[in-house]
């Protein structure tokens, strides 16, 4: 099997229903091919805002909820899947949860920003693949 173990980042962004979409045209099409089935994860990133003064604007747990339960929607029944929420820096926190739960494939959705933009800030889905150890294929 090419791939056991496949990450897709879910923010319920169009760009993460593309990816995740294309994570499960992968499993399935792997299934069909093969006589194992690639595990596929869902995970959805909080990111909790800071501001200098000391103030925490943290998510309603029901949001993050709600995500997981779009993702949950898009994954047919044949689909082994599990789903994931953790809190953390969107990067980093895709990184480690890969490398400390041994997936070799990481699935995430381009996030388009200007080029200058880009320059100043990075991207999540930049970052990512830049500092992975598993090959990581970006959807636009």
């Amino acid at each position: 099997m090419l791939f056991s173990k496949i990450l897709v980042p879910f923010d319920g962004s169009n760009l993460s229903r593309k990816a995740l979409s294309k994570a499960v045209d992968i499993v399935q099409e792997t299934a069909s091919r093969e006589s194992g089935k690639p595990v596929l994860e869902v995970l959805h990133i909080v990111q909790d805002v800071s501001y200098a003064m000391g103030t925490t604007i943290t998510v309603d747990p029901k949001i993050s909820q709600a995500v997981i339960d779009e993702a949950k929607q898009m994954v047919p029944s044949d689909v082994q899947a599990s789903f994931a929420i953790e809190y953390g820096q969107p990067a980093n926190t895709i990184l480690n949860y890969a490398n400390d739960n041994g997936f070799d494939f990481i699935i995430m959705g381009s996030r388009g920003l200007g080029t200058i933009r880009e320059f100043f800030l990075g991207s999540v889905s930049h970052n990512v693949v830049q500092n992975s150890k598993v090959p990581v294929l970006i959807v636009k």
